[in-house]
């Protein structure tokens, strides 16, 4: 009898710790004006985010007053562009990114000089770089 009683009350925390989870998902409303400025690239679909999803980027969010305008931007850019993959493509991102990290550091840096190289031809060749401004004519 005694141990029945424990595991009754067990599973009953254990039922109210569960229940207690999405409890934790915030509304876009209830962020403060600085969770909402680092997190705007999400504003549209904050509200879907799981509370797991929505903690990890409070977290992320905590670092925003810190940073550079520049690397707010870059923060900003990457959740974006994060936002928009599949979940299929985040996959191919991650399992990307664990193979270029076993690669040793040297390599590493002559691999991103080339991709910040090829970004660069790309955007000098693009039609709105090649095109001249109406504007200042």
């Amino acid at each position: 009898m005694r141990l029945s009683r424990r595991l009754i009350s067990f599973a009953l925390a254990a039922l109210l710790a569960g229940a207690a989870l999405p409890a934790l998902a915030k509304s876009w409303a209830e962020l403060t004006p600085v969770q909402q400025e680092a997190l705007s690239p999400l504003s549209s679909e904050w509200d879907t985010l799981p509370p797991k999803k929505q903690r990890y980027y409070l977290d992320l969010a905590r670092s925003y007053p810190s940073l550079t305008p520049e690397k707010k931007q870059r923060m900003h850019d990457r959740l974006a562009y994060w936002s928009k993959l599949t979940p299929e493509q985040r996959e191919e991102a991650r399992r990307k990114y664990r193979a270029f990290k076993k690669v040793p550091p040297a390599t590493r840096e002559e691999v991103k000089k080339m991709v910040k190289e090829q970004e660069a031809r790309k955007a000098a060749s693009s039609p709105a770089a090649t095109q001249p401004d109406p504007s200042k004519h």
